[in-house]
C-alpha cells in the first residue's frame, strides 16, 4: 500500500473555507453518499443500516450523521480525511474495501474539507450502528489491513497534462468522487478492482447482479453513444433506445447524476467516450 502518510509524513491540517457547506452539498450528491448510508424507504437520511451482500458476507453501512455516540459527531476534519483517503478509522483500524476509500483516496484537500463542512450540517440521528454479518476468516479485522497493504494505492488524483481540462474533470468525477469503477469494474478473488479492466462491466456486482460495460466497445459496451446520449441518460435515466434504467442505477440517477451540472455531465461523457474499448467479461 502506498499510503500517503507513509511517504509524506503527517499532512498539514485541513481547513474549511467560506461557502464550504454549499460546495459540499454538491460534492455529497456527486459522491452518492445518501444511497449507501440510508435504509431504503424506511430509513432516516444517513443513519446507516443499509445492507450490502457480497461474496465475503453482508456489510451494513454506518450512521454518518453528526451524532456524538453513533455517528461522526466526535470526529475531526482530519479524521474524516483519514477515513476517506486512507481507509482508516480515527483509532487507526483499517476499513473493509466495501467502503470505496480506494476511489475516494484521489479526492483533493479542498473537496474533502467542503464535504466535511456539509456533513456537519445534516440532521443528527441517534441511530445505533448494526454489526456486519461476515463469515470467518473475513470477520478477522486485521485481514483488512493486509488487504490494504496488498491492493491499496492512496495517491491523490493528478491531472494528465496530455488531456483536456474537460477530460480531467471527467476522470476525477468517474474515478474518484463518483467511484463508478467500484461497481462497473470486475474484481479479483480478493475483492480488489482489476485496474486494466476499468469500467468494462462486472458479472458479480452489488447484490450479485451483473453491472454493464460502459466503455466504448461497439459489441458489448456503449460505443454507439454520443455526448447527448450520456448527458440525457445521467439527467433522466432514459437510454438511447427509449428504455429506462432500472436496479441500482435508477437510484444513482435520482440521487447523484441528475444533480450534476450539465458541464460535469459533459465532462463525464468526454471521459467515458475516450476510454479504450474493452469487451465485457
Amino acid at each position: 500500500m502506498l499510503a500517503l502518510w507513509l511517504v509524506a509524513g503527517t499532512p498539514a491540517p485541513l481547513h474549511a473555507q467560506d461557502g464550504a457547506v454549499e460546495r459540499g452539498a454538491y460534492l455529497f450528491a456527486a459522491a452518492g453518499c445518501l444511497g449507501c448510508h440510508t435504509m431504503p424507504k424506511t430509513g432516516k437520511p444517513l443513519a446507516g443500516g443499509r445492507r450490502l451482500d457480497t461474496p465475503f458476507g453482508t456489510f451494513v453501512s454506518p450512521n454518518i450523521t453528526p451524532d456524538q455516540e453513533h455517528g461522526l459527531g466526535a470526529w475531526t476534519l482530519d479524521d474524516f480525511s483519514q477515513a476517506l483517503r486512507e481507509g482508516r478509522s480515527p483509532d487507526g483500524s483499517a476499513y473493509y474495501p466495501v467502503f470505496p476509500f480506494t476511489s475516494y483516496a484521489g479526492l483533493t484537500d479542498a473537496d474533502v474539507a467542503d464535504l466535511w463542512a456539509y456533513m456537519q450540517s445534516v440532521e443528527t440521528v441517534g441511530e445505533a450502528n448494526r454489526p456486519h454479518e461476515i463469515s470467518w476468516p473475513f470477520s478477522m479485522r486485521w485481514l483488512a489491513t493486509v488487504w490494504q497493504w496488498l491492493f491499496f494505492d492512496g495517491a491523490v488524483y493528478a491531472s494528465d497534462s496530455g488531456q483536456s481540462e474537460q477530460w480531467n474533470r471527467g476522470a476525477y468525477l468517474v474515478r474518484h468522487l463518483g467511484h463508478c469503477g467500484e461497481c462497473h469494474t470486475e474484481r479479483n478473488l480478493f475483492g480488489a478492482v482489476v485496474a486494466d479492466r476499468e469500467l468494462a462491466g462486472n458479472l458479480n456486482g452489488p447484490e450479485g447482479k451483473k453491472v454493464p460495460n460502459i466503455t466504448p466497445d461497439s459489441a458489448t459496451g456503449i460505443g454507439d453513444w454520443v455526448e447527448i446520449d450520456h448527458t440525457y441518460f445521467m439527467e433522466t435515466g432514459f437510454l438511447p433506445d427509449g428504455d429506462f434504467t432500472g436496479g441500482a442505477m435508477e437510484e444513482v440517477v435520482e440521487n447523484t447524476t441528475s444533480r450534476l451540472t450539465l458541464e460535469d455531465r459533459k465532462a463525464i461523457a468526454a471521459y467515458l467516450m475516450a476510454l479504450p474499448p474493452l469487451p465485457a467479461p
